[in-house]
């Protein structure tokens, strides 16, 4: 697909475009209002083809539970924990994209358990009632109106009830894909109980904040992502200064999202399977 159709997507999901505006550009550039709709279907997230592990997959448990946010308030997420290994294991947070928690990212978590550790996917559209799963951009609305230092907030509140099970060896990881990526580095920021944060192509945080970091980070990004690929700089400089344990890794030719299987423009099996390989031997590291 060609890169300038990839880009207007991208500046319709994370710049706030008018819908009709988009259309309107996408059947231009797609050659017609049929190319346009093909490309879209493309696009969008097709969560049939989100379970690469499946949920009765024997080497797992998974379901739905909750934990308590921001003032208490309760925050539902899905769990998935291996059945075979240590009793007492790490745990992995999993941050959504800006679409919320939807099947692909379920799917993550039980990536994350089959690789040894308890995977949480929460769902922080959970103060707004919730992932709409039928209505995609309904979701990514609701997401443009959170409230950061809330969003961050219901993480402790993740990191604390991990860290209180009892199969936890009260280490706790956090990784997070496109916006769930910017959550992870505020997150960081805010949270000294993080033992490893690993980001997917996520906006940055304040340069002035990453020296409240405490955590070793693992920087995932896409090569074609100019939006957020503009935001490095100054990052690596601040975590530079500030002596943060950080590794870096752009993915030449790779688009932003290029680990979500079910956007068909955008995936990329190289850039995604190297990253993941890369994820899991850095939780192995940080987490054990």
């Amino acid at each position: 697909m060609r890169q300038e159709i990839i880009d207007l997507y991208d500046e319709f999901t994370h710049r706030g475009m008018d819908r009709r505006l988009f259309m309107q550009r996408l059947a231009e550039l797609a050659g017609g209002t049929a190319a346009a709709t093909a490309a879209l279907s493309m696009l969008r997230s097709n969560y049939a083809k989100a379970a690469v592990i499946a949920p009765d997959d024997s080497r797992l448990k998974g379901g739905h539970v909750s934990f308590a946010g921001q003032g208490g308030r309760e925050v539902a997420a899905y769990l998935a924990k291996p059945t075979q290994g240590a009793d007492r294991r790490g745990s992995v947070i999993v941050i959504h994209q800006n679409r919320g928690l939807n099947p692909h990212i379920e799917d993550v978590a039980r990536r994350v358990a089959i690789a040894g550790f308890d995977g949480l996917a929460p769902d922080l559209l959970s103060a707004m009632g919730g992932t709409p799963l039928d209505d995609e951009q309904r979701a990514m609305d609701m997401i443009a109106k959170l409230d950061m230092p809330g969003v961050v907030a219901d993480v402790q509140g993740a990191v604390s009830w991990l860290m209180q099970r009892p199969d936890s060896n009260g280490k706790v990881g956090i990784v997070g894909f496109c916006w769930g990526g910017g959550v992870v580095g505020q997150a960081a920021v805010a949270e000294p109980r993080l033992a490893a944060g690993v980001v997917y192509y996520g906006l940055q945080p304040p340069a002035d904040q990453v020296k409240n970091i405490k955590a070793p980070l693992l920087l995932n990004y896409a090569g074609e992502d100019q939006r957020i690929d503009a935001g490095i700089p100054a990052f690596e400089q601040a975590l530079k200064a500030s002596q943060i344990d950080y590794t870096l890794y752009i993915y030449k030719g790779a688009q932003h999202a290029f680990n979500d299987d079910t956007s068909e423009a955008r995936y990329n099996p190289g850039a995604a399977k190297t990253a993941w390989e890369r994820t899991i031997a850095f939780f192995n590291k940080h987490l054990a």
